[in-house]
């Protein structure tokens, strides 16, 4: 029997941020990833400052978070195609367990003085490599702790979480630092993912029957991309995220910079400064609920660019602690409204089968742009100065806020992506096995004149619907000889492809089809054939002595019903 399945709410109860903690093992995940959220801060810190005292260049203090964005872009597909393909819970705690052991490594490193520039560097690009491979697993879990009304509150209290630790952990992680060193912070944050491997370690989540076999690693990947690619709603959400993180990933690069040369602090200045980004980011958390009430996706969304570059346009400019800490608490609020809104607009257009794969897709478009923006901003830092980074990050944002005027996120609508169920394997008298294959289909319709407008509209919606989910060479064809006769041509590559593109279409797909037999006139609904591509195979016999040749001449490919 599983445990700690969600089960729904009391349907009189609305849904709000805090709501989802109504679910056990949401609750007690949060709970325990507030302690990892907490080391990893501390340990940021401790890595950034390190970094300052022993290398003294601003591109190699931005390489620091640089480096921990940049798995995420290299390894979350992967990470993503194996969430959706294994048990998500084992790949979190391989990946805590992971992360635990290098982060003892990099303790021992550092207090044995050991520990050079790029020496830290590796130690940062692991811990954010078991990260990567966590982190699709995890968001993709949270739809299996609570329900799906729930998630846009889940995924704001996430956020809420992670910037909880971050507005308090880095003043800790600041005064861990200047009193006890690097050493200790690194110490601290490998303590911390204990509880939540705990937790993990008993949480025996429901399962779902698994009625095919698992995807193999690259056609899943390959399977995760097409979808995205073929899925419009999606694929804005992750041109967004990258562009967003191009240029709010200035903020968190060049902060220690920010804390020594335009503030003149330290280490607990720098503490300071991440604690009011993370009071913001908390704050914006709070109130994303009533926000999305008032406002659309795509508002929310530029509101929250125009407020992150004057939040980021008074940073550069200001020399004076107090007023640098209230535009963080601004910037801290706009980036969790930004990035909870695309997660769970991502979350929300992707059925369960392949979410962890767009999440992961989406991850890498969003930490791609934060590691490429952390090494440009470092870089123009050491060309020009501090100031004039961010304010160019600034302009960033602006722009980012304009491009939805020419490429608008979609509205968070009630989608119902769960399997649609009807489909179920055909006989054939022909014997297939799951490796048959290609496998060739045709649907026959029979349209009157008047229709045929609507039905190549629904075509269309048909075809990206088809090729989304797997098909290739998709085809629509007009009977030269009965003009009302169309057929709809695809294939799959072998029979198991075919079980699968058909187990993925959803209530919401199913409209399309049913437009279709709307519009179809024969009897019996559309015709559907299945066949397998076949070919001709030469027969040579060596002709005997006196005696004559017989050969079968080779032909074209020809196809069995």
């Amino acid at each position: 029997m599983a445990q700690n399945a969600p089960k729904p709410p009391d349907p009189v109860q609305r849904a709000t941020t805090l709501s989802a903690m109504r679910y056990p093992i949401f609750r007690r995940v949060w709970f325990a990833s507030i302690s990892s959220h907490f080391g990893g801060m501390i340990q940021s810190v401790g890595a950034s400052w390190l970094m300052l005292s022993i290398a003294q260049s601003a591109d190699m203090v931005a390489l620091v978070q640089a480096s921990v964005a940049l798995p995420v872009m290299l390894f979350s597909l992967v990470a993503g195609a194996m969430a959706d393909n294994f048990d998500r819970r084992r790949m979190m705690l391989g990946a805590q367990v992971f992360m635990l052991v290098v982060s003892v490594a990099l303790a021992i490193c550092a207090w044995s003085g050991v520990i050079t520039p790029w020496l830290l560097l590796l130690f940062t690009f692991l811990i954010g490599s078991g990260a990567a491979f966590n982190s699709p697993a995890w968001h993709a879990s949270v739809g299996d702790m609570v329900p799906r009304g729930e998630l846009p509150g889940a995924v704001a209290l996430n956020s809420m979480g992670f910037n909880l630790a971050r507005s308090v952990g880095p003043a800790i992680g600041g005064a861990i630092v200047a009193a006890a060193g690097a050493a200790a912070a690194f110490a601290i944050n490998a303590v911390s993912y204990l509880a939540l491997v705990v937790v993990l370690a008993r949480w025996r989540p429901e399962r779902s029957p698994r009625l095919l076999p698992r995807e193999a690693l690259g056609s899943a990947m390959m399977t995760g991309v097409r979808y995205v690619a073929m899925s419009p709603a999606v694929r804005t959400v992750l041109g967004r995220a990258a562009f967003f993180g191009v240029g709010a990933s200035a903020v968190m690069a060049l902060m220690p910079l920010v804390a020594q040369d335009l503030v003149g602090g330290g280490p607990l200045t720098f503490g300071l400064l991440l604690g009011a980004f993370g009071v913001g980011a908390v704050s914006g958390a709070m109130g994303s609920t009533r926000l999305r009430e008032a406002l659309s996706t795509e508002g929310l969304v530029r509101g929250a660019c125009i407020a992150f570059a004057a939040a980021v346009a008074i940073a550069a400019m200001s020399s004076l602690l107090v007023l640098t800490m209230a535009a963080l608490l601004l910037a801290g609020a706009a980036w969790v409204l930004a990035m909870s809104t695309f997660n769970v607009t991502v979350q929300l257009s992707t059925p369960r089968w392949v979410v962890a794969r767009s999440l992961s897709l989406y991850q890498m478009a969003a930490f791609g742009g934060m590691a490429l923006g952390s090494w440009l901003w470092g870089f123009l830092a050491n060309l020009a100065d501090v100031r004039m980074a961010l304010l160019a990050a600034a302009a960033v944002m602006v722009v980012c806020a304009l491009i939805g005027l020419l490429a608008p996120l979609a509205r968070l609508t009630e989608l119902n992506l769960d399997p649609l169920s009807r489909f179920k394997e055909p006989a054939t008298a022909v014997q297939v096995q799951p490796r048959t294959g290609p496998v060739v289909v045709t649907v026959e319709y029979r349209i009157g004149e008047e229709d045929v407008l609507e039905f190549l509209g629904a075509m269309a919606e048909r075809r990206r619907i088809r090729r989304r989910d797997g098909a290739r060479n998709w085809r629509v064809l007009r009977d030269l000889a009965d003009p009302e006769v169309w057929i709809e041509r695809y294939e799959t590559p072998t029979w198991l492809d075919y079980l699968r593109h058909n187990s993925r279409l959803t209530h919401d797909d199913a409209t399309i089809p049913e437009q279709l037999r709307t519009l179809h006139r024969g009897p019996g609904g559309p015709r559907v054939r299945r066949m397998i591509e076949r070919h001709t195979i030469p027969l040579h016999t060596e002709p005997a002595s006196g005696s004559q040749s017989l050969t079968e001449p080779a032909g074209d490919s020809t196809r069995t019903s």
